[in-house]
C-alpha cells in the first residue's frame, strides 16, 4: 500500500507561508504609514504558530516522502526557537524600517520566509532537501541584505552577498553530486549505512570537501568568512541581527543533523580537519575584531569567533558536545539579539552605527547602556551570563573528548573577545555625552529588551530545565552515537 502522506506534521510550515503570503496581501490595503501594523501582524502570526502549531507535534518520531523530511523532537525544539527568534528580529526591526525603508510588506514577508527556510531546514534529512530549503533561507537574505537601496553600502552587500552565495551554492551542489554518484543516495541514514559497510574512498573524500566547503561559506568559518564583515557592515541593521543570529542557528542545526545520522561513521576522519578549522576561526575572528571602528564589522568578527566555539563540538562531537552546542546557541541568538537591538534603537537615533558614536551612551540612555554591557559581557562569557555557562558547558564536553589543545585555545580567544567588548562599555560609560539629550525608548522595544535581558541571566544562572529540554531533544542523536562500534 501507498505511503500515507501525514500533512499535519508541516502545519507549521503551512502557516508560517501562508502568513508570509497574508502580510504582502494585507500590505496593499494599509494606509502609507503601516510599517507598525504590518510588523505586528508578522509578530503575532509567529507567535502563535509557535504556540498552537508547535506544541503538539513535540511526541512525534515520523519520517516523511520517504526519509526526505524528520519530524522529531530535534526538529520541533528548533522550529519552535527559530519562530521565537523570528518574532523577536520583526519586533526589533518596526522602528528602524519606519525610519529607514520602504515597502514594508515585503521586508517582514522576507523575513518569515526566511524562518520557513530554517524550520525546514532542521528537519531535512537528506542532502538536496536541506540544500533547497538552505537556498529558500539564503534568497531571502540576498535580498534583505541590498534592501537599502539608496544606501551605497547596501546595494554592495548584497552584490557580494549573491556572487559569493552562488559560488558557495556550486560547490554544494557539487559535493552532492559528487557524494550521489559514491554513494547512489543523498538520505542521511544511506549515507551512514553505506560509509559503514565501505569506508572512505577517494570520489567521497572529495565531495565532502566540497559539501564543507559550502556549508563553511554559510557559517562563515575561516577561510570561507571573507564575506561576512562587508556584508554585515552594509546590510539593514535588523538584517545583519537576522545573519547573525538565526541563520547560523540553523546552518548548525543542519550540520549537527549531517553529523549525527549520515557521517558517524567516518568521525575518526573529520575531527581533526574540524578541530584545526575551529582554532583558526576563533582566533582570526577574535583578533580581527580588535581593530574595528564600525561596531557591525566588529560584531561581524565577534560571530566569526562565535562560530569557532561551536564548531569545537563538531570536532568533539559527542552527546554531551551536542548537548552543548545547542545549549551555547540559543544563548548566543538570545544575546546577539539583544545587542543588535540596543544598537538598532541607538542608530535610530543618532544615524551612527560607528563605535565613537555610543560615548557617552550611560548618560544619554542609561538601560540602553546597561543592556548592551549584560550582553556584551555574555558574549565574553563573564559570570552570571548565559555565555559563560553555555562555553562553560561546550568547553567541558570538548575536553572530555581529548581535545584540551583546543580548549586552552578557546579560552585565550575568548579573553581577547572580553578587550574589545570592554573598549565599548568603557566609552560608553567614562566618555563624554557632549551635552546630547536623553534618548526616549518606545515601550514595546523596552519590553522586549527587558525580555532579552531575562533570558540572558535567567540561562546563565539557572540552566537546568533549557538543558533537561535539549537533553531530550537530541536523544536520537545520543542513541546514534552509542550504537558506534
Amino acid at each position: 500500500m501507498p505511503e500515507t502522506i501525514q500533512f499535519h506534521l508541516l502545519w507549521p510550515e503551512f502557516l508560517v507561508a501562508g502568513l508570509a503570503f497574508l502580510v504582502f496581501t494585507v500590505d496593499f490595503v494599509l494606509p502609507s504609514s503601516r510599517s507598525n501594523w504590518l510588523a505586528g501582524l508578522a509578530a503575532t502570526g509567529l507567535a502563535v504558530i509557535a504556540l498552537v502549531a508547535i506544541p503538539g507535534l513535540w511526541s512525534v518520531d515520523e519520517q516523511m516522502f520517504g526519509g526526505l523530511l524528520q519530524i522529531d523532537r530535534y526538529a520541533v525544539l528548533l522550529k519552535l526557537l527559530f519562530l521565537g527568534l523570528g518574532v523577536i528580529v520583526i519586533l526589533s526591526s518596526a522602528e528602524f524600517v519606519q525610519k529607514n525603508l520602504t515597502h514594508p510588506g515585503e521586508f517582514f514577508a522576507l523575513i518569515v520566509l526566511s524562518v520557513l527556510g530554517t524550520m525546514l531546514l532542521c528537519s531535512s534529512s537528506e542532502l538536496l532537501t536541506a540544500y533547497i530549503s538552505l537556498e529558500l533561507l539564503s534568497f531571502t537574505l540576498y535580498v534583505l541584505a541590498s534592501y537599502a537601496r539608496s544606501n551605497p553600502k547596501s546595494n554592495e552587500a548584497g552584490v557580494k552577498y549573491i556572487l559569493l552565495g552562488a559560488f558557495s551554492s556550486a560547490l554544494l551542489l557539487f559535493g552532492i553530486s559528487l557524494i550521489y554518484g559514491t554513494v547512489g543516495d543523498t538520505r542521511f541514514i544511506e549515507i551512514s549505512e553505506v560509509l559503514q559497510q565501505q569506508g572512505l574512498n577517494v570520489r567521497l573524500l572529495l565531495g565532502l570537501t566540497f559539501l564543507l566547503a559550502g556549508v563553511g561559506f554559510k557559517l562563515s568559518a575561516v577561510p570561507f568568512h571573507m564575506w561576512a564583515p562587508d556584508v554585515y557592515e552594509g546590510a539593514p541593521l535588523p538584517v545583519t541581527a537576522h545573519i547573525a543570529s538565526l541563520s547560523k542557528v540553523a546552518a548548525f542545526a543542519l550540520v549537527i543533523r549531517l553529523c549525527g545520522e549520515g557521517l558517524l561513521p567516518i568521525a575518526d576522519r573529520w575531527r581533526i580537519s574540524i578541530g584545526i578549522l575551529a582554532a583558526l576561526t576563533m582566533v582570526l575572528g577574535n583578533i580581527l575584531a580588535i581593530v574595528q571602528t564600525n561596531i557591525k564589522r566588529m560584531l561581524a568578527y565577534s560571530s566569526i569567533g562565535q562560530v569557532g566555539y561551536v564548531l569545537m563540538g563538531i570536532a568533539a562531537f559527542s552527546a554531551l558536545a551536542v548537548n552543548g552546542m545547542l545549549f551555547h546557541l540559543i544563548g548566543y541568538a538570545l544575546t546577539n539579539l539583544t545587542a543588535f537591538l540596543v544598537i538598532t534603537t541607538v542608530y535610530n537615533r543618532t544615524s551612527d552605527e560607528n563605535i565613537s558614536g555610543f560615548t557617552g551612551l550611560a548618560d544619554r540612555a542609561p538601560f540602553l547602556a546597561l543592556a548592551l554591557s549584560v550582553s556584551f559581557f555574555s558574549l565574553a562569557g563573564m559570570p552570571f551570563f548565559a555565555g559563560f555557562t553555555t562555553k562553560f558547558y561546550l568547553f567541558t564536553a570538548v575536553a572530555n573528548e581529548g581535545l584540551l589543545w583546543l580548549v586552552a585555545i578557546a579560552a585565550a580567544a575568548s579573553l581577547v573577545s572580553l578587550y574589545y567588548y570592554l573598549m565599548v562599555i568603557k566609552i560608553m560609560y567614562l566618555g563624554s555625552s557632549s551635552g546630547e539629550e536623553r534618548m526616549s525608548i518606545p515601550p514595546v522595544i523596552k519590553g522586549t529588551i527587558v525580555a532579552l535581558l531575562v533570558g540572558v541571566i535567567t540561562i546563565g544562572v539557572y540552566p537546568g530545565p533549557l538543558v533537561e529540554l535539549i537533553e531530550t531533544a537530541t536523544n536520537p542523536i545520543a542513541m546514534s552515537l552509542n550504537r558506534l562500534p
